[in-house]
Parts: C-alpha cells; structure tokens; sequence
C-alpha cells in the first residue's frame, strides 16, 4: 500500500497511510509574529482534516494555537510531555481534544498505525522566556511505511539509533529566516541525515513559506532554493534515496517499502 504526502508548507504536511491521516505541526495563517506567508495559498479546511495531529516542539511556528482550534472535537493531539504546563492554551482545548502528552520511546497505536515519538537536537521550549525541561521531538509513522517526521532537529549522534528504519522521511531544510541557528538542519546537513537514515524517499520541509516582513531582499535564495539545494545534495551524498519535492498543497505518493 502506498504512503502519501501532502505538504502544506512551512513544517505542515499530511502523512495518508493505511487510511489515517497524520498532520505535522498545523500553521495555517497568512502572518505570524513578524513573519509572513509568502508562498503557497492558505490551505482550506481540507488541510485540517486529521485523524492525529503531532506537534514536536513549543515554538509558535510548530504549535500554533489558532491553528489547533480549528480540528474537529475529539482528533487526537500529541504533543511533547510537560507542554499543557509551559502553554496554557493547550489545557483549554483539552476540553475538545482527545490531548496526550509523549516523550522520546512513547508508542500510541491507532488502528492500522502507530506512532513513536523519538528525540530531536533542537532548543524547543516556548520562545522568548519559556523554561527549558519540555523535550522536542521527532515521530515516526507506522503503517504500510515507516514516515520520519523531524520537527526541528540538527544532526545528532544517535539519530539512526533512536529514529530506527524508515522508508520516508520528512526533513526540515531551510528556516524562516536568511539565517539558521544552532538546532537546525540546512539543505546539505538533511541530506547527510539520509545517509546516517537510509530511507527510500526523502520530502524536504520548512522552508519557502514564511519570510520576515521587509527582508524580501535580504538572501533570497534562502528563501526559494533549499528544497532543490537539498535534492542536489542527496544526488551526490545519498544517491539511492528518492527525493520528492512537491509546491505546497500538492500530494505526492511514495510506494511503500512493506
């Protein structure tokens, strides 16, 4: 059975296997902050439409309250363990949310899949004063496929080791900004995790969505070009993995490895 994919934009995507949809870290706003949507139309309501949402870590481009009001009642709500301490708005939609709390080698099981939450190398407390303690995570998707989503992440020792073997992963490849800093992976170091990874298919995300308002001139090509910088490199460094790189809002199918 295939897996498919679609890509919202920015770290959202939607992971359809074994007839489960899990959505990635839901951002569906035109401006957030001082950063605005620059590419790809706002995704309709199709794009909410989940039967398990997964948010891997605190910062207000990964969990965007406004955006997890608008999921049906009930929708299971993964989120990192200690988060409905660090964000208050989480404990009002527990009200309408089945929310649950994991930590890195958590497994919940729905239905035909499973998902694992696993670690990720990232600094993911709530920005700009938020306390350190809650844990940011990657999860895996276990259906007909094994789906790495990454969060953010940089490259650690133990990826391999701790994601364990998948046939798709979805990899953060750019920022929101012309600058990455620690706890990121760029387009040529997510294509060296594919070489620790090993998977059959690779889907480069966050990245040519959002851009700080009034730097349009400020590296652009940070802006448009880390998801084909990102296919080049694992051309040449892990020349075995298929990369997809769909425009935002199109889904793209992966044939299965099991």
């Amino acid at each position: 059975m295939p897996v498919d994919i679609t890509w919202w934009g920015h770290a959202t995507a939607s992971v359809h296997d074994s007839g489960v949809t899990v959505l990635t870290d839901p951002l569906f706003a035109r401006r957030l902050a001082h950063l605005r949507r620059r590419r790809g139309a706002l995704p309709d309501d199709a794009a909410v439409r989940a039967d398990v949402v997964v948010v891997s870590h605190l910062h207000a481009d990964h969990l965007h309250l406004p955006s997890l009001a608008r999921l049906a009642e009930g929708t299971v709500l993964l989120v990192p363990r200690g988060a409905p301490d660090r964000v208050a708005g989480l404990r009002e939609l527990a009200a309408r949310l089945d929310l649950r709390e994991v930590a890195p080698g958590d497994r919940v099981a729905l239905g035909p899949v499973a998902l694992r939450a696993v670690p990720a190398a990232h600094d993911g407390r709530r920005l700009p004063w938020g306390p350190r303690g809650v844990p940011a995570l990657g999860y895996v998707v276990e259906g007909a496929a094994r789906t790495y989503f990454a969060g953010d992440t940089a490259l650690f020792d133990t990826m391999a080791e701790e994601v364990g073997p998948v046939d798709v992963a979805l990899l953060p490849v750019g920022g929101w900004g012309p600058f990455l800093g620690p706890g990121h992976l760029d387009a040529r170091r997510a294509a060296e995790a594919l070489v620790r990874l090993g998977p059959s298919h690779a889907v480069p995300v966050h990245y040519g969505t959002y851009w700080p308002v009034g730097m349009d001139a400020v590296r652009p090509h940070e802006f448009h070009s880390p998801g084909d910088e990102f296919a080049r490199w694992a051309a040449r460094l892990a020349c075995r993995v298929r990369v997809a790189t769909p425009g935002h809002g199109e889904r793209v199918r992966l044939a299965a490895a099991r």
